[in-house]
């Protein structure tokens, strides 16, 4: 079998600015909510996904912003997008998706978590992690757990990771600790970029295995000079850098394998599609089960 995990709040965001806007009949923006439930819809059934838990951030801050200070948070996110977090979460567990609701971690920890746990089980084929976002490259597995950008149809196996990166999977936190991430809020150190990172990674893995002598990084001398006084300088925060880059797997998770077997749509999905304004969208569901609670929020 494949276990496919999804971040829900790349999905949600992803839907957000990239579908048309949509007002469900009591004026709520919602078009993001559909916009994920058609996603999840072609995952089960174009991809036939048999396995599948979504993760989302249902508070943006985790405890990585108690750690650093300009780490994202939840301003400048649109109102009508956050105030769709709540309701996306309803709308996949009534499609019968098992939800992982984050609040102390983030979505990305939940998904490493269960990435680790669930990739060494007995029947576990590959574990998909349905995502373009270059944090979980750290999680690649030869092709034992990979991502899929969904979007571009794009698989990223071990190979492939090395090929984008220059580096491997396990290199990932170190080489994000120095190029910085925007869009999680921290620079990296002045001066290095993604191609200087890696070609100094790809020789020594790991930041603390980075010899104290540039001329042995493989790098113009003074490049290399450049870069080694700057890495000096900003020794403690690469450090940190990398502990926010770093996912964790230890995120409590109570779900088994058992439990992400999708079954088919919950019937309260029907009327949520009523008040989200789409009934049509229930007529595109390939199963439904009666009875109990499968998938949770």
């Amino acid at each position: 079998m494949k276990i496919h995990l999804v971040d829900g709040t790349y999905e949600l965001f992803r839907s957000f600015f990239g579908a048309p806007p949509h007002r469900a009949p009591d004026g709520r923006e919602v078009g993001a909510t559909l916009g994920l439930l058609n996603s999840l819809l072609a995952l089960l059934t174009r991809s036939r996904a048999t396995h599948v838990a979504c993760a989302f951030d249902h508070v943006i801050e985790s405890f990585r912003n108690d750690l650093f200070s300009g780490y994202k948070t939840s301003d400048g996110v649109p109102p009508e997008l956050m105030a769709q977090f709540p309701l996306a979460e309803e709308a996949v567990a009534a499609l019968g998706i098992v939800v992982w609701p984050m609040v102390e971690f983030e979505a990305d920890d939940a998904i490493a978590s269960a990435a680790i746990r669930f990739r060494s089980e007995p029947g576990v084929e590959q574990v998909v992690i349905c995502s373009p976002d270059k944090d979980f490259a750290q999680l690649v597995s030869g092709t034992h757990v990979v991502c899929w950008d969904r979007r571009r149809e794009i698989t990223y196996d071990e190979p492939a990771v090395s090929v984008k990166f220059g580096v491997s999977p396990a290199s990932i936190p170190d080489w994000l600790a120095l190029v910085g991430d925007a869009a999680d809020g921290y620079p990296g150190v002045p001066g290095w970029g993604a191609k200087s990172a890696a070609t100094v990674l790809s020789r020594y893995e790991h930041l603390e295995s980075i010899p104290e002598d540039p001329r042995l990084w493989g790098l113009g001398t003074a490049r290399a000079l450049r870069l080694a006084e700057s890495l000096k300088a900003h020794r403690e925060e690469v450090r940190l850098y990398r502990r926010l880059a770093t996912l964790r797997p230890d995120v409590p998770l109570d779900d088994r394998i058992a439990d992400l077997e999708w079954r088919g749509a919950r019937d309260r999905l029907k009327p949520l599609c009523r008040e989200l304004g789409d009934d049509k969208l229930v007529e595109r569901v390939p199963r439904w089960i009666s009875g109990g609670d499968h998938g949770h929020a």
